[in-house]
């Protein structure tokens, strides 16, 4: 008998096969609640609109949906009350547009490209927004609308502190020169203007305030610029996910939060996201290999960094960092040949007296890690083949279920580079469809992940 970590309830049996199909296919498997993503959303967008009315709320879905899916994510977020998608790269903006979100569903924004290379001429005729911070940007945007005698609609990007792309103050007056003739040539239509914030996730910090109220006082000092030149900007957008929490002064005409959508706040220094009414949507969770006993004192994996303390039985998870593990979750004690101790990442497993955490142990490997019990799995009831999770929303201490923010701290790193890494060789699924969509919108989706 197999035991899980993990209990889904299905929609159909067809969403049972979908789900049976993606074990067969790899031993670890990405779920998605798109119900929570649309929560999510819903809950910053009432947040916004409790204050502003007016504002517009995109939805940021950039490097595929911070690993959760770019369709089926951008497709909760619009459920949620989104008007506006962001992707940082042009080719995610252009297979949205593909894959059938019209521009009468959503604006569509994209602000990274290569300037000589990029399809400007297709982004334009796919009426997606296009973010411009370089001289040589202009140019090249506006060569894409003399190639298809339409005007681009641009955002002006202008560096307020992050040092980063956008224009500084002391480019700024040329490039409204630039723009400006574009303007008149028909080639380019100033729509908005925009920054990124440095520091907004630490609100509490006296200095980081500081520095935010800084960045927010060049913003605006921006904005004079633009209306001066005769290029006021009519949607202006400064706050991500921690202003959207933090500051209204500047939700402006639209706002931009990015992981909140996931369900994670921008920094642990800021709570959790359940105390802004946040859920985490993706849960993580793997097929356990080999499992065997091992005596006292035998070392795991790469380095002998980790020693078994005493006899005890061992599990490997089929996952490593070719699958988008950080290794530096690997797992430590003092036994081994570092001589420290460095809890690796933690796992919810099932046994026979209810659920465990137990962590990494020993380095983690190009395509899987080993699992220290710490007892017998006889005695637990383990097996090769038990559902173990990584991470999930994190329901409670009793329930002993890790989040990625729990990964994040095992690794030394964020909540975002935890779920971002997770390679595509893992098979994404999708929680809710039917709940959430309309009938049109769920047959935009692969068919085979719906569960």
């Amino acid at each position: 008998m197999t035991l899980s970590a993990v209990q889904w309830d299905f929609a159909s049996q067809k969403a049972e096969d979908n789900y049976r199909r993606a074990l067969r296919r790899y031993p670890a498997q990405v779920v998605v609640d798109l119900a929570t993503l649309r929560d999510n959303m819903k809950a910053m967008v009432d947040r916004v609109h409790a204050v502003s009315p007016s504002t517009a709320v995109l939805g940021v879905v950039k490097a595929d949906a911070y690993g959760h899916g770019l369709l089926p994510t951008a497709l909760a977020a619009l459920a949620g009350g989104a008007t506006w998608l962001g992707t940082a790269q042009s080719r995610e903006a252009l297979l949205l547009r593909q894959k059938g979100v019209g521009p009468d569903r959503a604006r569509i924004i994209t602000w990274l490209y290569n300037g000589r290379q990029d399809p400007f001429d297709r982004l334009i005729s796919q009426d997606i927004d296009l973010a411009v911070g370089s001289l040589a940007g202009i140019d090249a945007i506006v060569r894409g609308a003399q190639k298809i005698g339409r005007p681009a609609r641009v955002h002006v990007k202008v560096d307020t502190g992050f040092g980063r792309n956008g224009f500084t103050p002391e480019e700024f007056d040329q490039a409204l020169t630039r723009l400006r003739q574009g303007v008149d040539a028909g080639q380019l239509e100033v729509v908005g203007q925009w920054s990124h914030l440095s520091v907004a996730d630490a609100p509490e910090d006296p200095a980081s305030r500081r520095a935010t109220d800084d960045q927010i006082a060049l913003f605006n000092e921006f904005t004079d610029r633009m209306k001066v030149a005769g290029l006021p900007p009519s949607i202006r957008h400064l706050a991500n996910t921690a202003a959207t929490f933090t500051r209204p002064e500047i939700y402006f005409e639209l706002v931009r939060p990015g992981v909140g959508l996931y369900g994670y706040e921008p920094d642990p220094v800021m709570g959790t996201g359940e105390d802004y009414g946040l859920k985490p949507a993706m849960t993580l969770q793997a097929q356990l290999g080999t499992v065997k006993n091992l005596p006292a004192g035998h070392s795991i994996s790469y380095g002998r960094t980790y020693l078994t303390e005493g006899e005890t039985s061992t599990a490997d998870l089929p996952l490593g960092y070719a699958d988008g593990i950080p290794r530096s979750a690997s797992g430590f004690n003092r036994a081994g040949a570092l001589g420290v101790d460095h809890p690796g990442g933690p796992v919810r497993i099932m046994t026979n007296q209810g659920p465990r955490l137990v962590r990494v142990s020993g380095r983690v490997c190009m395509d899987q890690c080993i699992l220290d019990l710490h007892g017998s799995a006889e005695d637990w009831g383990v097996s090769e083949g038990d559902t173990v999770e990584l991470f999930g929303p994190g329901r409670g201490e009793a329930y002993a279920e890790p989040t990625a923010d729990d990964w994040a701290r095992a690794a030394g790193t964020i909540s975002y580079e935890i779920f971002t890494c997770l390679r595509n060789r893992i098979p994404r699924l999708y929680l809710h469809a039917q709940n959430v969509l309309s009938a049109e919108d769920v047959g935009l989706l692969d068919p085979t992940t719906v569960i």
